[in-house]
């Protein structure tokens, strides 16, 4: 099996060879940092800010699944992917709590509602389940990885978005951009250690494709009902008519797509499309040269450092 350590991809001639994944320590200072942190755009800055509330639970679903898989794993390189990516999930559901239970409810939003149902999908549907016999276990097991290496695919293409995007140029706010491009460029670069592992235990059209039929609705959903939750506690949405309110959404949401704030909807169905194409490997998506070099210049990690 090729470790993920030597599929390394770069756009140009910087390819920083072979890239030993570990956690970073980080601090960021987000207590100036307001709900609205890129000015004048609420519907972006809103949608970004649901992936603090979905992504802890997730992130520790993700470290208790690959830690039940790691006794498992006899490739020693593969193995020792595995660990670096625990320790920079686990970071990541530390860093995004603290912005939850300190930031975001310091502006007004309880994520008490949002939280209780991330802890019951993760633990409770998506968790390993009594009783079983180990066959059961181990297939189980499979699918679980492999729904993390579709989600994986996911996070990767969000953060080759968060590493180009355009919410510095629009005045977005210093430390709360900080922490999502950190985040970013560490998913960027792990981004091949999922979708190698769940290859590990058995690589298949069958399950590539059924794990990516649950994990884009999946996503979707959460994402959706999380950027409601927390407008229905944001005055500046929360007091308009129905109407109004989704007429903004659809507005803001294609005028910011397009200048650099937002995914685009196209760019997501053809990331999409390309997970399914023959010989495709996660190495493809994003520049581990790019992420790198701003994992270096961080101030968040750089001010923990």
């Amino acid at each position: 099996m090729t470790s993920t350590q030597a599929r390394t991809h770069t756009s140009d001639d910087s390819d920083p060879g072979d890239v030993e994944l570990h956690a970073r320590n980080v601090d960021f200072d987000l207590s100036a940092s307001p709900l609205h942190w890129i000015p004048n755009h609420p519907v972006s800055s809103n949608m970004i800010t649901v992936l603090n509330l979905l992504l802890p639970e997730g992130e520790r679903w993700f470290v208790q699944t690959f830690n039940e898989a790691l006794p498992l794993v006899k490739d020693e390189k593969l193995a020792t992917d595995m660990r670096g990516f625990v320790g920079q999930e686990a970071m990541h559901a530390e860093a995004h709590d603290k912005a939850v239970h300190e930031w975001l409810t310091g502006r007004g939003v309880d994520p008490s509602g949002y939280l209780t149902q991330m802890e019951w999908i993760f633990r409770r549907v998506l968790g390993p389940r009594e009783g079983q016999t180990p066959e059961a276990a181990q297939k189980h097991l499979v699918e679980r990885l492999w729904l993390i290496a579709a989600i994986e695919h996911y996070t990767a293409f969000l953060g080759d978005f968060a590493l180009n995007c355009t919410w510095s140029e629009n005045g977005a706010d210093p430390n709360m951009t900080d922490m999502f491009v950190w985040h970013g460029a560490e998913e960027v670069e792990h981004r091949s250690v999922a979708h190698e592992v769940a290859a590990y235990f058995g690589d298949s059209h069958l399950r590539r494709g059924r794990a990516m039929s649950l994990a884009l609705p999946f996503l979707l959903i959460l994402l959706v009902r999380g950027f409601r939750f927390i407008n229905s506690q944001d005055p500046t949405f929360s007091e308009m008519t129905v109407r109004a309110r989704y007429r903004t959404y659809v507005r803001d949401y294609f005028a910011e797509s397009r200048s650099g704030m937002f995914p685009k909807i196209g760019r997501m169905i053809v990331s999409t499309a390309t997970y399914f194409r023959p010989g495709f490997h996660p190495s493809e998506i994003g520049d581990t040269a790019q992420a790198v070099a701003y994992l270096a210049t961080s101030p968040g990690a750089r001010r923990a450092g």
